[in-house]
C-alpha cells in the first residue's frame, strides 16, 4: 500500500499549491490508516475485545464481521484473504469487522496465573457489544474452526443481526470421553505447539512440512500470549454441543468450508447433515488442506461472492473474468427465483466436469 502511495506522490504532473499539498498528504494518511486497519479495545458485559475496523462505518449494507480459529488472531488467520486482489471486489464494498477472542491479538498482555478465561459460549456473548460500539444492526459472519463455533453460537442466539454465515472447519459437537482422554494424553505428551498445529493443518501437510506448515510452527512457538493461547485451546476444547437441527436451525443463509483431509472434515459434513438445505451450501474443496482461506484464497473468493451475489449484495456485473469462465449454472445456483432459499453442495476440485441438479438433489460442482 505505502509502495502505491509513493508512486502517486512521483507521478503528479503539476505542483501542488500549499493547500493542495496538505490535502494530499491527509488523503494518503487517511488511506494508510485504512489499510492497517483502525483498532478498538472494546468494553463488554464480560471483558474487552480487541477489534480492528477497516472501511468506513456505513450501516446501509452490514458489515462483514471475521473470528479466528485457536492458535490464530484475526491477522494470521484472514489477512491473506481479504487482501488478496479479487477479495478487493466485496472489500471496497463493505466494512470489516476482524474479532480476536479475548487475550489473542498480537502482544497482548499475558493473563495472570488462575485466570477465568471465558467459555465459548460467554465470547458468543461479547459479541453483540461490538455490533452496539459500531452502530451496526446486521453482520455477515466468517468463522475459522472455533470463531466459526462462536458465530454459529452468536447467530442461533440472535438471529436478526446475522444476514448470512461462512463457516470454516466448523466442529458443532462436544468431546466425547474417548476425544477427551485422548486429548489429556497428548496434553501429556505434546507440545501446546503441535497441539495446535495438528488441529490447524492436515496430517499430510504436516509430514510435507509445508512453508506455511513451518511458518506458523515458529510464529505459535514464539507468541508472547502463549499462555492465553493455551487458556482459549482449553475453552474451546471444553465446548458444549451446539443444538440445532433442519426444524429448527439457522434463520439466514449458510456456507459451510472445508478442506478434504482437513482435521474436521467429518465434523463439516455431520453438521451439514443438520443443516437446513434449504438455506445451505456446502463447500468441500480439493487440496486446500486445513485453512483453505490461507491456501485456496481464489477459490474461497470466488464462493463468497456467489454468496454474497445470492443475498442481493453484489450485481452480477461486479464478478470477475475468474469467476465469469467457470460454469454458468453456478451463479444460477446461487440465485433462482432471485429467492434467499437455496439448496447445493458445491464440491471444488482442481478438475472436473458439473452434474445438473435434480430437484430433490443437492448440487455439485466441480472447479
Amino acid at each position: 500500500m505505502t509502495t502505491e502511495m509513493q508512486e502517486i506522490a512521483i507521478t503528479e504532473d503539476k505542483p501542488l499549491l500549499t493547500g493542495q499539498a496538505e490535502a494530499k498528504d491527509a488523503e494518503l494518511a487517511a488511506r494508510i490508516l485504512l489499510d492497517q486497519g483502525q483498532e478498538h479495545s472494546i468494553e463488554t458485559p464480560h471483558g474487552v475485545l480487541h477489534v480492528t475496523l477497516h472501511g468506513t462505518r456505513t450501516t446501509r449494507r452490514p458489515a462483514i464481521l471475521t473470528f479466528h480459529d485457536v492458535g490464530l488472531d484475526s491477522k494470521s488467520c484472514f489477512s491473506p484473504l481479504f487482501k488478496f486482489e479479487e477479495m478487493q471486489e466485496i472489500v471496497k464494498n463493505f466494512t470489516l469487522i476482524h474479532v480476536d477472542a479475548p487475550g489473542q491479538e498480537e502482544g497482548a498482555a499475558t493473563y495472570p496465573a488462575g485466570y477465568q478465561y471465558p467459555t465459548m459460549d460467554t465470547i458468543a456473548e461479547m459479541i453483540p457489544a461490538v455490533l452496539q460500539f459500531f452502530n451496526f444492526r446486521t453482520v455477515i459472519g466468517v468463522g475459522v474452526g472455533a470463531g466459526a463455533y462462536i458465530l454459529a453460537k452468536f447467530s442461533l442466539a440472535n438471529p436478526d443481526s446475522v444476514e448470512g454465515l461462512v463457516l470454516v472447519n466448523i466442529d458443532t459437537n462436544t468431546r466425547g470421553w474417548i476425544d477427551w482422554a485422548a486429548q489429556k494424553l497428548i496434553s501429556v505428551t505434546s507440545s501446546l505447539t503441535e497441539q495446535l498445529m495438528s488441529h490447524l493443518f492436515s496430517q499430510e501437510e504436516l509430514s510435507s512440512n509445508t512453508e506455511l506448515v513451518q511458518s506458523h510452527r515458529e510464529r505459535i512457538s514464539k507468541a508472547s500470549n502463549q499462555f492465553n493461547i493455551e487458556l482459549f485451546w482449553k475453552t474451546y476444547n471444553s465446548r458444549r454441543d451446539l443444538t440445532f437441527d433442519r426444524n429448527s436451525s439457522f434463520k439466514c443463509p449458510v456456507m459451510l468450508v472445508v478442506g478434504d483431509q482437513a482435521p474436521y472434515e467429518d465434523a463439516a459434513v455431520e453438521c451439514n447433515s443438520k443443516m437446513d438445505p434449504t438455506t445451505t451450501s456446502f463447500l468441500k474443496m480439493a487440496d486446500a488442506g486445513g485453512l483453505p482461506q490461507l491456501t485456496q484464497p481464489a477459490k474461497l473468493t470466488e464462493a463468497f461472492k456467489y454468496f454474497i451475489q445470492g443475498m442481493g449484495y453484489m450485481a452480477s456485473s461486479c464478478m470477475t473474468r475468474l469467476s465469469r469462465s467457470r460454469t454458468t449454472s453456478l451463479s444460477s445456483s446461487y440465485s433462482m427465483d432471485g429467492s434467499r432459499s437455496r439448496s447445493r453442495t458445491l464440491s471444488q476440485g482442481s478438475q472436473g466436469g458439473q452434474m445438473p441438479p435434480s430437484p430433490s438433489q443437492t448440487m455439485e460442482v466441480s472447479c
